[in-house]
């Protein structure tokens, strides 16, 4: 009974004591002053791309290329990359710490017991020795208890939730950049396939070509060196197809990776670009919502929190603290009579401590706790910075490649124009071997640099969804 008196006393007084937490309360930083990313209004890209300025950008931005197959790579890789699975396990390490830091508001129990078997001599002046032998057993309940007065401990428990948040965050960045991985991964293997698939054809027309020529000699229509010339075109054009197999390979075994597998269990989806559909209309957020959304900034605000807490518990380690405690048992000579009357006892006691001199140790930790404040402030500033950047290179990028597209369709449109009507007039005689090994050559690379164009598209609408902020871990 008298140790739940004092259990009771000790929170009672806990809580008359506990009514300040000193250091700075946090405040989120205000967003920046700016309306857009760039000097002025971003254009429109034009080429099938338009801006929608001020637009949200979709939880599952990646079904704007309306492709199932990507959908499911991602949803797969969400749900089964280890990666993340570690971001979830940090998670639940922060919250735990948080939770165990919430054990100091409450007084602390814990149970006592001392058994002594004791010999001891009796007069040692008499020339008799006389020895008594006894016992003595105890039992009691012991409870601590420190207020908390200065709110030291609701500032280091503010400073834990805070970096739970900064998991959380994380967690979140981590999905966004694993989807727009797999996106790019995926796009980047249809481009490979559509450079494989346009390489092939113009070895196609090669092969074709030298067969012509091999019955042109034949028939002494044309020499031996026309037939030497196709041949090294060919074998070049041919000498291209092992390294985009290699690459696209490697994009196999990436893709396969990212969905949480090993490469002995490649994935069943195959990527081509002609099923990857170019997103029309492009979300551009208010610069104020990239602030709010992209869990890179949040997870630098979370840090600034914690720094923020953290002055307070260096702050209320430099003032008077109490320690309340509370004892409560029985003592007896023989175990059986424990707990009966008179044998019970119990203590209350405070203690108040209060730092004079330590050599300025909590004064420079305090110090360094305002310094620390100070980076994570300016490391929030400095992320806000780069992701405002992210936005406005991903805009740029898409004008430039709308352009860039656009000239590359012309380019392959004439070069194949050319190549058809040199391959006609060189029947005639009209023009020479080289001139047709030049065209088919030209054709090969306005080929291959319209098909990465397209695809350098694509990519950089996925950048400009991620640098968004996305949507993945979003409610």
């Amino acid at each position: 009974m008298a140790a739940m008196k004092s259990l009771v006393l000790c929170g009672v007084l806990g809580v008359s004591l506990s009514s300040c937490a000193v250091g700075p309360d946090f405040q989120t930083p205000d967003a920046p002053a700016v309306s857009r990313f760039t000097p002025e209004r971003t254009a429109s890209p034009g080429n099938g791309q338009r801006f929608q300025q001020g637009a949200e950008v979709h939880v599952r931005w990646w079904t704007a290329f309306r492709s199932s197959p990507l959908n499911d790579l991602i949803e797969e890789a969400l749900a089964h990359n280890p990666t993340l699975e570690a971001a979830d396990a940090a998670i639940r390490v922060a919250q735990y710490n948080a939770d165990a830091a919430k054990g100091a508001f409450l007084p602390q129990l814990g149970l006592g017991s001392s058994s002594t078997y004791t010999l001891s001599s009796g007069d040692s002046t008499t020339t008799t020795v006389t020895q008594t032998a006894y016992s003595f057993f105890t039992k009691q309940v012991q409870i601590s208890y420190a207020p908390d007065i200065w709110g030291a401990n609701r500032r280091n428990v503010e400073s834990l939730e805070a970096q739970r948040e900064v998991q959380t965050y994380q967690k979140q960045a981590a999905d966004l950049t694993l989807a727009a991985n797999v996106a790019k991964a995926a796009i980047e293997e249809a481009s490979l396939r559509a450079q494989i698939t346009a390489t092939r054809r113009v070895v196609d027309l090669e092969q074709e070509r030298l067969t012509l020529l091999e019955r042109q000699l034949a028939y002494g229509a044309i020499s031996g060196t026309d037939i030497l010339s196709q041949q090294a075109a060919l074998a070049q054009a041919r000498q291209t197809l092992p390294a985009l197999e290699t690459r696209l390979a490697g994009q196999r075994n990436l893709l396969t990776a990212l969905a949480g597998r090993y490469p002995s269990e490649e994935i069943d989806e195959r990527f081509d670009l002609s099923r990857l559909s170019l997103p029309r209309d492009l979300p551009v957020s208010l610069p104020s919502r990239v602030v709010a959304r992209r869990p890179d900034i949040k997870a630098a605000e979370a840090n600034v929190h914690s720094a923020s807490a953290q002055i307070g518990v260096a702050v209320a380690a430099r003032l008077p603290n109490v320690v309340l405690t509370a004892n409560g048992g029985s003592g007896a000579f023989k175990l059986a009579q424990l707990f009966t009357p008179g044998t019970g006892f119990y203590t209350l006691a405070g203690n108040v401590a209060q730092p004079l001199f330590d050599g300025m140790t909590l004064l420079n930790k305090q110090r360094a706790a305002e310094a620390g404040l100070d980076q994570a402030e300016a490391q929030y500033r400095s992320t806000v910075v780069n992701a405002f950047q992210n936005v406005a290179d991903s805009l740029r990028a898409l004008q430039g490649d709308a352009r860039a597209v656009a000239s590359a369709r012309v380019a392959e449109a004439a070069s194949r124009r050319y190549l058809d009507k040199i391959r006609s007039q060189q029947k005639f005689g009209g023009v020479s071997q080289l001139a047709v090994v030049d065209a088919q050559r030209s054709y090969l690379n306005s080929s291959i640099s319209r098909v990465q164009a397209e695809a350098q598209r694509l990519v950089d609408t996925v950048a400009l969804f991620t640098a968004l902020g996305g949507g993945v871990g979003e409610s």
